[in-house]
């Protein structure tokens, strides 16, 4: 008997082979593949084309695992034609190490025992309707947001809306937008349930992968918590998805397969017939616009857990409160600091900048340090004692001779955390500092790290954007923003969205235990915009706002925009066959093309980069029309391309 059998490679549709085996749709095979085995699935469909004188090759055997489901199918085709992805590529996200895990006995799955505690949690009148609203969604699809500031106990009410689902048997995923975030929330998770979820991202070890990826299968591990990746196991019982902060934009996937996270959660729900629960304090302008047109249901939070209050806010004008020559910090902030400090209260310094210093250059010939594969400036970390590019992880010594005599004599220009933690040092020296970013808070001892800080055992923090993401530090009641002009400014048409959500949520850090609580914003414009945006308690007023903006400008989410990237070794070839691709595809696609331009980061990995911009009406057309244009053109040797839809990034 003949079946369809899809590979998890860059093919579009399935290989047809043979087998005297009763096989299903979903069922996992190994077949014959040139010279190698290859793990495949049943799919749902034949191939269209007939290929003449293929010769039909016989499936090698069943794998002993729990089959995919047709729902589970159905969204990996979808996938696959939205984001404009080989569906064998789609089904790779599935596979682990392209490869299926082979069912493993009972026992191996202890240490994700499913045995829930008794807990007894008081409930807010707020909270308890949020958690009606979320209960009466359970066992069909709808799309409900919880929107509640900072602090107001939003993890707790889907934990209550999680637990009946896990006591009938269901499966929970709940996607978070940082590894970092994993460490304290599983802790938190187990103090809750009584036992541990299982832990999914790049981070965690292959042995355990293969044990959590058989589990889910089998269904017998009931929570997933995990990062982007997480949203592709074979769940066997799902019953929901949770995302939180789903306004976050680490949900966005930018290398390799391009997908955002939440948007392609709704759609996963919508397959498998399952509630989905948006968390924010903040919603994306597409949640918010959906929220608006009645597409999702929404409650919201307007008190935090337990009465505590918001923190105050105060503006430190930089034009009164004059900076010291290679400083950073005011008097005036300095001051404030102390005032916390006295009181036992924990201080955070903000800095959205990782390493030392941005930008490093010799005072004598003038010369920066930029990447030799990118074209961007290399980034001076004084730990490791080299500068380091961001985006490929290029890295050199500080080390050079200088264009005019001698050795360079290099100065640093602008601040990262690393230099801040130095001045904060020297202005507190009895004080234990910590940095808190992605460079320090991924590795191994980041666990006692944690702990040190919800103990107030380190008294002062300097971060950067991680720390806003959803961490508990009970101590920390001032929290100063060094730069606000800084983000103030950017070329990105999300900036105003991002700059709003990231700052509600780093205020939202501070006060969670009920003591006073105050963010400073060190600026020498005290009549920013964005710092009335901030300090106003109803976010909606500005994504109103933002969203009028958008419908005049015809930009997302009232238009569908697709990026398309051309990259190669020649800079002028590269330009004319952008040109050429253009001309090939305008006219026969749904939406306008724009371009082509350089892309703002024209130089990455060694690879030039040219940016055409798709923009068309929120319909499937466009990308279908450019799934069947693009395989006709053929690219001159070294050319490559890659589809973004919906793109975040515009580097």
């Amino acid at each position: 008997m003949k079946y369809p059998i899809l590979l998890p490679n860059i093919f579009n549709h399935p290989f047809t082979y043979e087998s005297n085996i009763d096989l299903r749709v979903g069922d996992y095979v190994i077949v014959p593949f040139g010279s190698s085995r290859v793990t495949g699935v049943v799919w749902d469909e034949f191939e269209k084309n007939n290929r003449k004188n293929f010769k039909i090759r016989n499936i090698l055997r069943k794998l002993n695992v729990t089959p995919l489901k047709k729902n589970t199918i159905n969204f990996l085709n979808w996938f696959a034609e939205y984001n404009i992805i080989p569906k064998g590529m789609a089904l790779k996200l599935v596979l682990l190490s392209s490869t299926a895990i082979e069912d493993k006995e009972k026992k191996f799955y202890k240490i994700f025992e499913n045995k829930i505690k008794k807990t007894s949690i008081k409930l807010s009148n707020d909270q308890k309707n949020s958690l009606v609203k979320m209960n009466a969604l359970n066992k069909k699809f709808r799309v409900h947001v919880l929107q509640g500031i900072t602090g107001s106990g939003k993890t707790l009410i889907y934990f209550e809306a999680l637990k009946p689902l896990i006591s009938k048997g269901f499966q929970g995923l709940i996607l978070l937008p940082e590894i970092g975030l994993t460490g304290q929330f599983e802790q938190k998770f187990f103090e809750y349930f009584g036992f541990k979820p299982a832990v999914w991202h790049s981070n965690i070890s292959k042995k355990k992968k293969e044990l959590i990826w058989s589990g889910v299968s089998r269904g017998d591990i009931k929570v997933i918590i995990g990062a982007r990746s997480s949203l592709f196991l074979p769940f066997k019982k799902l019953g929901m998805i949770i995302v939180d902060e789903e306004h976050d934009q680490s949900f966005k996937q930018d290398e390799g397969v391009t997908y955002n996270a939440r948007d392609m959660a709704i759609s996963r729900a919508s397959f498998e017939n399952v509630p989905i629960n948006l968390i924010t304090a903040v919603p994306s302008i597409e949640t918010f616009e959906n929220i608006k047109k009645g597409k999702y249901g929404v409650s919201k939070l307007n008190e935090r857990y337990k009465n505590s209050a918001l923190p105050n806010y105060e503006i430190i004008n930089l034009n009164n409160s004059k900076l010291e020559n290679q400083s950073w910090l005011s008097s005036k902030v300095i001051e404030k600091a102390n005032f916390h400090l006295e009181k036992n209260d924990q201080v955070l310094f903000f800095l959205n900048r990782r390493g030392f210093s941005p930008n490093v250059l010799c005072n004598k010939c003038f010369n920066t340090f930029s990447c030799p594969n990118c074209s961007i400036n290399l980034v001076f970390h004084k730990k490791k004692n080299n500068l380091l590019c961001h985006y490929c992880g290029y890295k050199t010594d500080l080390k050079r001779k200088c264009l005019k005599k001698g050795e360079c004599n290099f100065v640093f220009s602008g601040p990262g955390v690393e230099r801040i933690s130095e001045e904060v040092k020297k202005k507190f020296p009895n004080k234990k500092v910590e940095i808190f970013s992605s460079d320090t808070m991924n590795k191994k001892d980041s666990i006692n790290k944690l702990d040190k800080i919800i103990n107030n055992e380190t008294q002062i923090l300097v971060g950067t954007q991680l720390i806003s993401k959803g961490f508990h530090f009970p101590s920390l009641n001032c929290i100063v923003v060094i730069d606000i002009d800084l983000s103030s400014q950017g070329h990105d048409l999300r900036a105003a969205e991002k700059n709003l959500q990231l700052y509600h949520q780093l205020s939202g850090r501070a006060g969670r235990a009920g003591k006073p609580a105050t963010v400073y914003f060190q600026t020498y414009n005290n009549n920013t915009k964005m710092i009335s945006d901030i300090t106003n308690k109803n976010p909606d007023i500005f994504l109103e706002r933002e969203l009028e903006i958008r419908r005049k400008n015809k930009l997302p989410p009232f238009q569908r925009f697709i990026s398309i990237i051309l990259t190669g070794n020649n800079e002028s070839k590269l330009e004319k066959e952008a040109f050429y691709f253009k001309n090939f595809i305008e006219n026969k696609i749904e939406g306008k093309v724009l371009g082509p331009v350089n892309a703002l980061l024209f130089r990455l990995k060694k690879k030039y980069r040219v940016r055409l911009l798709v923009r068309g009406p929120k319909t499937m057309k466009v990308q279908n029309s450019l799934a069947k244009i693009i395989p006709k053109y053929k690219f001159s040797s070294g050319i490559k391309l890659s589809v973004d839809v919906d793109p975040i990034n515009f580097n």
